[in-house]
Order: structure tokens, then sequence, then C-alpha cells
């Protein structure tokens, strides 16, 4: 009889083990535990509203890294940020980042009623657009950010 009793209390903390062992397992995946990177591509919309150089340039070197990663990017200009198209043309910095983005197939799009008010009908680095272009750019990645 006691070895009976030994017997179901030691398939009882043999299951108890199990059990334990996989919750451990399971928050040590949910945690973050390993290192390979499982995400999937995704697409992202970036719109950049100002004319403040740094933070342009983060937001494309963003874009960039975000291309690298396999994920889809797409720019849109407005306001202040569509005098990106001059300010490529003094710093070396904001041009290389944007030059770079443009190579690797990214897309740069402008507000047209922006481009048009600072009186540039000829942008050279992104294409005239409109509200419905940034619609649809708002609609159809899964992350928006603003600059």
């Amino acid at each position: 009889m006691l070895t009976q009793k030994f017997k179901a209390m030691k398939k009882r903390f043999l299951i108890l083990t199990i059990l334990i062992g996989l919750f451990v397992l399971n928050i040590h995946a949910q945690c973050g535990g390993t290192v390979t990177n499982t995400a999937k591509p995704t697409s992202i919309g970036i719109v950049i509203s100002t004319n403040d150089v740094e933070t342009i340039w983060n937001a494309i070197r963003f874009a960039n890294f975000s291309k690298s990663e396999g994920d889809t990017v797409k720019i849109f200009l407005l306001g202040k940020g569509v005098e990106l198209d001059n300010l490529v043309k003094t710093n070396k910095d904001l041009k290389e980042q944007t030059d770079t983005f443009l190579e690797s197939g990214g897309t740069v799009l402008g507000c047209g009623t922006c481009l048009q008010s600072r009186k540039n009908n000829e942008p050279q680095v992104c294409r005239f657009s409109s509200m419905s272009d940034l619609y649809e750019l708002i609609r159809k990645n899964k992350i928006v950010l603003t600059f």
C-alpha cells in the first residue's frame, strides 16, 4: 500500500515538474528569451512636417534602417517638410541619407499645395502629391510615424 502511494506521489511530482518546466519556457519565450529576429517585414508611413535638419535627418535615417530590415517605407512631406528639397542642397549629411533612401527604392511624396506655396514647381527629392496620397499612406501602412 505504501509503494502505491509512493508511485502515485512520484507520478504527480513528475507531472507537476513537467508543467512547471513548460510554464517557465513559455514565460521565457514571451519575454524575448530568444535572440533571433522573427519579426515579419511591415509597411511604415512617415510624415515629416518640419524643416528642422536634425529631425528630418533622424526620420530619414530611421527610414533607411527600416528598409534595411526589409520593411516597406513611404515618406510624405507636409508643410515645412517640403523644404527638404532645398535643404539637401546645403546639408551633405541630409543629402546622403535622402539619396540612400531614394536609391534603395524608397518613395518620397510632397504636398503639392505646400510645394506651390513655396514656389517649388519642380521638386527634385519628392513628387507632387495630394491629401488623397496622404490619406492612402495613413490607411495602408501598419505603422505611421510623424516628425
